[in-house]
């Protein structure tokens, strides 16, 4: 019974859901003797999301969906790239954050009448963010949507591309 309630008040603070598309990888290291077999996980909070491995490749195309629920307090998305290994552990290929703060603030804003390809925010790469280009979000569609390119720390080079979009949960009005 008190799982039930548990369930309830967590939904209660559940503010929407992050869809987050990994579109691919850009030159990630090679791992392997002249490639590498890599894969993504995703964290945010307490949830594990995990792509499916791509062989011998180091500019892969997942574009792949993985979907979080989003809670308060809203927490950094953290990215990691690992190359599958059959006999060891698998090897990092580096990784990286993402603040999805400005993000949601886009999603609280009134966009009634809003013209689709409106940007609402940008984002330029710093020193205290992983982004390697500058992140525009968009109302794309009338969903807010974000693309960002992530330089991989830990590693001598690569960059994982993403997209972001918001899902909103009937019932739930975000202020």
């Amino acid at each position: 019974m008190d799982s039930g309630a548990e369930m309830c008040s967590s939904f209660d603070d559940l503010m929407g859901l992050l869809r987050v598309r990994i579109v691919r990888g850009v030159n990630l290291t090679v791992c392997d003797v002249s490639t590498s077999d890599p894969y993504v996980v995703l964290r945010m909070g307490g949830q594990k999301l995990k792509t499916h491995v791509i062989k011998k490749n180091v500019n892969p195309e997942w574009n792949e969906e993985l979907t979080f629920s989003v809670t308060e307090p809203i927490m950094p998305m953290k990215v990691r790239v690992y190359d599958k290994d059959t006999f060891t552990q698998d090897d990092s290929m580096g990784d990286a954050e993402l603040d999805i703060l400005p993000f949601v603030e886009a999603v609280k804003l009134n966009l009634e009448g809003a013209q689709d390809g409106t940007v609402l925010n940008k984002i330029q790469p710093n020193r205290q963010n992983c982004l390697s280009e500058e992140s525009r979000i968009v109302l794309l569609d009338g969903k807010v949507t974000q693309y960002v390119c992530l330089r991989l720390r830990n590693v001598e080079c690569g960059e994982v591309e993403l997209q972001l979009q918001w899902v909103h949960l009937p019932g739930k009005r975000l202020s």
